[in-house]
């Protein structure tokens, strides 16, 4: 085999290295996800770049004030909102704008604006997979409160928001708690 054909067989293999190990990383490691609209503030606005870590939850299950990533419709955009209710949890958002969890006021602090039923028709009993979502701007945010979204099964979680890596003066980890 000559010097040429060495060096083009490697480069060829180098290539197909990389893309094979960017594949694996995209599709069980992480991937960037975009935020699109208000739903998140003031926690994410709208045209920040994250990462998704879609590893961890292979290990451990999803826990309450974690952001989540999941598709709203197979093949379509992305959602981003905290879990607020965990697996066997009965979710109740009252008039009065509180959250209770199995009856007790959940103590959060991430809330925007002010939490209203809206669709609710009252206690939300969640299945034994399915977790209870809301956006951060309460007022404006399309989550668990409307039959278009509902509760959230566990199998189509894409991931947690990990890493914000755009705007860069606010580059760094997402904190849940």
């Amino acid at each position: 085999m000559s010097e040429k054909t060495r060096s083009i067989l490697s480069n060829v293999l180098y290539i197909a290295a990389v893309l094979l190990l960017s594949f694996l990383i995209v599709r069980f490691i992480g991937q960037r996800t975009e935020v699109i609209g208000s739903s998140m503030v003031p926690t994410l606005q709208d045209g920040n770049q994250l990462i998704t870590d879609k590893i961890s939850y292979r290990f451990r299950k999803p826990e309450r004030f974690e952001i989540i990533v999941f598709p709203h419709e197979p093949g379509h955009e992305y959602y981003i909102k905290r879990i607020i209710g965990l697996p066997g949890e009965t979710v109740e958002i009252r008039d009065d704008g509180m959250i209770y969890i199995n009856g007790e006021v959940l103590e959060e602090n991430y809330g925007f604006g002010d939490t209203y039923p809206d669709e609710l028709a009252g206690p939300v009993e969640l299945g034994a997979d399915e977790y209870f979502v809301l956006g951060d701007n309460r007022e404006v945010s399309l989550d668990s409160r409307y039959p278009e979204v509902g509760n959230i099964p566990r199998k189509i979680i894409i991931g947690r928001a990990w890493l914000q890596l755009y705007p860069f003066n606010k580059f760094g980890l997402l904190t849940d708690k």
